[in-house]
């Protein structure tokens, strides 16, 4: 499903990366709270644009100081991605990949986070985490092909998977410089 240009709402994620004491790049991920409309999906931080937000840059850095406490001035932006739209909830999603320093702890945002999942991208591009399946949703007639990480017992797909798959590659590569 699409939808028209002018039915999307803005949103914005922060793709939070880091490198580990080993030397792994490594990526800060959610697990959002049970409810609403993309509850206990993997996701990067993240959420719809505010009308006090300056821009989509200033959205992602807002949802990510809410959701996991991440301070907005320690985050080095690294690069704007492709804009990805969801196929079936109507976000027009902006992310942008920032170098962030891991707290000792993490403070969520209980009412919108379950849960924080640090993973490394060499984790994520190894074959027998990817995969694929049929999923029904209820505004679609026909099942669709979805594909997918594996992220311990959870499922990475949709948008943040369209978002990630492309990207894995540049940050193995070392495309950036990643502290």
């Amino acid at each position: 499903m699409t939808h028209p240009d002018d039915t999307l709402v803005d949103a914005a994620v922060l793709v939070p990366v880091y490198r580990g004491p080993d030397g792994a790049v490594r990526l800060v991920l959610v697990r959002r709270a049970e409810g609403g409309v993309h509850g206990g999906q993997i996701a990067f931080p993240g959420g719809k644009r505010d009308a006090r937000d300056a821009s989509l840059l200033d959205t992602a850095l807002r949802e990510a100081r809410e959701e996991i406490s991440i301070d907005p001035a320690s985050v080095e932006l690294l690069a704007e991605l492709p804009v990805v739209e969801t196929h079936s909830t109507g976000f027009r999603i902006s992310p942008f990949l920032g170098c962030v320093t891991p707290p000792a702890r993490w403070q969520v945002d209980a009412r919108e986070i379950s849960e924080v999942l640090d993973v490394t991208a060499a984790d994520l591009a190894r074959p027998e985490v990817s995969g694929e399946e049929m999923r029904r949703f209820p505004q679609f007639p026909e099942p669709l092909l979805i594909r997918f990480y594996r992220v311990g017992a959870h499922k990475l797909w949709g948008a943040t998977h369209r978002i990630l798959a492309p990207l894995l590659p540049d940050l193995l590569d070392g495309r950036w410089r990643i502290r």
